[in-house]
């Protein structure tokens, strides 16, 4: 019995004048079958209206089959590792296939989570940074990781710190000016979370409100902004990038020491938080920030912030004045007798 598709090219090749040995040829069979199939009467069949059936493929071995139990592990223990970040890990491992592979198994067996259905607030080019501290447990303690984002590129700076002070979210956004090569004309601020303690006392009111964080703002050349009214809107670029390190850098990564963990931060912040393709702008932030928003920057400070409060040296107590004491001038017993006109 031969199958309906086998039919149907004999009778298609037949009529388009082929020879015995054509058909043959372009059927992948002998003549002597040809003949068969027109003398066993294959061609005075009708076709029936069965649909056709193919057999399974065989399946094809993928080249991630041999890593999907360190996927499987990995996960297993941080629910939450990036497709990213396990094709990293895997590559470094021995795997030579696509990302794709990688991406679609994750995504098979840990379900995406729902899209942010809030539309963000846009702002143009050298506008706006936004700036928030955040805060991590390591084994040595708890560490503060100061975060700024340029609004329009999310090109991203990250460095953690011991404390969450005055002077150190001074020095650290004088720092991400310097990485970004410019200043922008405005920073924003979250006022409900800005009482900074510096040596365990409040500096003075919100950070909005300090004096000293005015002064600073001046030196560098940008306007401080509050977060409001919606900080869904206006504040979702530095808060979506705080989610970003915990999940893609913090999650599942071990560090040595504070140099360790932040070496190991501008490496990330490098090589993978702004050249990825952002999911809002489409663009990869680096990208976007050479073309469009370096040259809208400010020029950076010639100098350094000297703080007036937090950098001043304590004067010390002024030494005890003490009444100045009698000198008694030495001189030889001689000097003594001539003045009494003894010897002479």
């Amino acid at each position: 019995m031969y199958g309906r598709e086998q039919r149907v090219l004999l009778r298609h090749y037949l009529e388009r004048g082929l020879s015995k040995a054509e058909v043959a040829r372009e059927l992948g069979v002998s003549r002597r079958t040809v003949y068969h199939w027109i003398e066993s009467g294959q061609l005075d069949r009708e076709l029936d209206d069965a649909p056709v059936r193919y057999a399974p493929r065989p399946p094809v071995a993928r080249k991630i089959e041999p890593f999907r139990s360190i996927i499987g592990a990995r996960l297993s223990e941080f629910p939450r590792l990036t497709a990213a970040r396990l094709f990293a890990e895997i590559r470094a491992a021995g795997y030579e296939g696509g990302y794709t592979q990688v991406k679609e198994y994750v995504r098979e067996v840990r379900p995406a989570p729902p899209p942010d259905p809030v539309v963000r607030f846009e702002t143009p080019p050298g506008q706006q940074a936004q700036v928030d501290f955040a805060e991590f447990r390591l084994p040595w303690g708890k560490r503060y990781a100061l975060v700024v984002v340029l609004a329009y590129s999310r090109l991203l700076w990250l460095q953690f710190y011991a404390h969450q002070t005055m002077a150190v979210l001074m020095r650290g956004l004088e720092e991400a000016f310097a990485f970004f090569g410019g200043v922008p004309a405005e920073a924003l601020f979250d006022q409900m979370k800005a009482v900074i303690i510096d040596d365990g006392r409040p500096t003075g009111g919100r950070l909005l409100e300090n004096a000293e964080f005015v002064r600073f703002a001046a030196h560098c050349g940008f306007r401080i902004r509050a977060c409001r009214p919606y900080r869904a809107k206006t504040k979702g670029k530095v808060e979506r990038p705080i989610g970003y390190v915990r999940q893609s850098f913090f999650y599942g990564r071990s560090f040595l020491n504070d140099a360790d963990l932040n070496a190991q931060a501008l490496s990330w912040t490098a090589q993978t938080a702004n050249v990825r393709i952002h999911r809002t702008t489409a663009e990869a932030p680096r990208v976007r920030f050479e073309r469009d928003e370096r040259v809208l920057l400010r020029p950076l400070p010639l100098r350094p912030y000297r703080s007036l409060v937090l950098a001043a040296t304590p004067t010390l107590p002024a030494p005890p004045q003490y009444p100045a004491l009698l000198t008694v001038e030495r001189r030889p017993l001689a000097w003594y007798d001539r003045l009494a006109g003894v010897g002479r």
